[in-house]
């Protein structure tokens, strides 16, 4: 969808709710011939150094990367490791065991890396 910056941030933000907040929207600017892959939240630099921030956008926003390349570069590999990656994310939600404090658990940006790739 195509919107002036404002609206599309709106949208954005109210999409980000729907799927459980901002910490697990990841995003997706694509042109013709290259993309920028980045999770919808800002840098939050008020949590800067203090192993708050829920990493999982940016991993998503990898994991759609990883799609991007598969689908428009030709590279399979890289479409299956997408699909791992989104499975290793969802498999850590699904558990519940280790999430961050904007999904109501009490784990660090550290630990939700290292569950994720336990997961992969």
């Amino acid at each position: 969808m195509v919107t002036e910056n404002m609206f599309g941030d709106i949208l954005s933000d109210l999409g980000a709710g729907l799927m459980g907040g901002l910490g697990l929207a990841p995003s997706a600017d694509i042109g013709d011939d290259h993309a920028v892959f980045q999770p919808c939240h800002g840098t939050a630099p008020d949590i800067a150094g203090q192993s708050l921030a829920n990493p999982m956008a940016m991993i998503l926003s990898g994991a759609m990367m990883l799609d991007w390349l598969g689908a428009e570069k030709g590279l399979p590999d890289a479409t299956e490791d997408a699909a791992r990656l989104q499975a290793a994310v969802d498999q850590v939600i699904a558990d519940g065991q280790v999430l961050t404090r904007d999904l109501g658990g009490s784990a660090g940006t550290d630990d939700i890396a290292a569950a994720v790739e336990a997961a992969l």
